[in-house]
């Protein structure tokens, strides 16, 4: 049987995220913080750890099947991947930024302005589609310092918090791209059976943690009203209490919308409300 190779990052924001949603694969695999290669014991598969600008071109190549990476790293490269899945961590948006005390506030006011950036690629189409002639100073290391060292009249970079931005004095005016992590793979890869085990693996933790388990107890004579609210995967699950005319029903709720959920089947009659964390979802 083929052995997989899995590409992800060996240190950096993504590494961390990376590593949790592999082991709650069901993955077993030790050393990955002294070894460039670490093998999975219950898996035919080996992980990669790469700088994360190497991840993209070493799966378009062919030497890993898949590789966990930012958006903004495979726009950035410009590979022919397949992308497979959205994982839902490391969200960030590129943006266009500028010091505080400058007059820029819109778009057409960098013409003739030069930006310093990492990105230099998804920045000069970003600029093309919106006819901005501007000069683009590429940088590696810490694009923020670059107005106030006069090296650049604006920065184009990454932002999660908008920390970093305000402790050097700068103010986001212009959204780039939005950017996540995601699970690519090599051209065709995706036919694998081995890559779709994987993917089903993968999309069952996403699934848990969007949702969460919730028990509940309510007379029969608010089941109905219960039951329209609680979706569940395919429909809830009812089963009779020692006390008659009472029944525990079985459900799973979204996370997105939990509170506002849970407000409405007390106010429908349900008691005794139970929550539980999900591991897995497999459909």
């Amino acid at each position: 049987m083929k052995t997989l190779k899995i590409a992800i990052q060996k240190s950096g924001r993504l590494n961390e995220k990376s590593v949790e949603l592999l082991k709650n694969c069901g993955l077993n695999f030790e050393n990955y913080k002294s070894s460039l290669i670490s093998p999975v014991s219950n898996f035919p598969l080996e992980i990669l750890f790469l700088r994360d600008d190497d991840i993209p071109e070493y799966v378009q190549d062919g030497i890993a099947d898949l590789g966990i990476v930012g958006e903004n790293v495979i726009q950035e490269t410009e590979v022919d991947v397949a992308y497979l899945q959205k994982l839902g961590f490391g969200k960030c948006s590129l943006k266009i930024a500028v010091p505080n005390n400058n007059q820029i506030q819109q778009l057409s006011q960098l013409n003739g302005k030069s930006i310093a950036t990492t990105y230099p690629v998804i920045l000069d189409k970003f600029l093309k589609k919106n006819a901005i002639q501007a000069e683009i100073r590429t940088i590696s290391g810490s694009v923020e310092i670059s107005p106030g060292l006069g090296l650049s009249d604006a920065i184009c970079d990454l932002v999660s918090t908008g920390g970093t931005l305000k402790s050097n004095g700068l103010t986001a005016f212009a959204d780039v791209m939005s950017s996540e992590a995601v699970l690519i793979g090599s051209k065709g890869s995706e036919n694998s059976d081995l890559v779709q085990e994987l993917i089903q693996r993968v999309q069952s933790v996403l699934r848990a943690k969007e949702t969460k388990y919730v028990v509940l107890n309510v007379h029969r004579d608010s089941l109905p009203a219960i039951i329209a609210l609680l979706p569940g995967v395919k429909s809830p699950s009812v089963v009779s209490l020692a006390e008659e005319n009472w029944v525990a029903v079985h459900t799973v709720i979204p996370e997105r919308d939990f509170w506002d959920r849970i407000s409405q089947l007390k106010q429908a009659g349900a008691q005794g409300i139970v929550v539980m964390p999900i591991e897995k979802i497999i459909l």
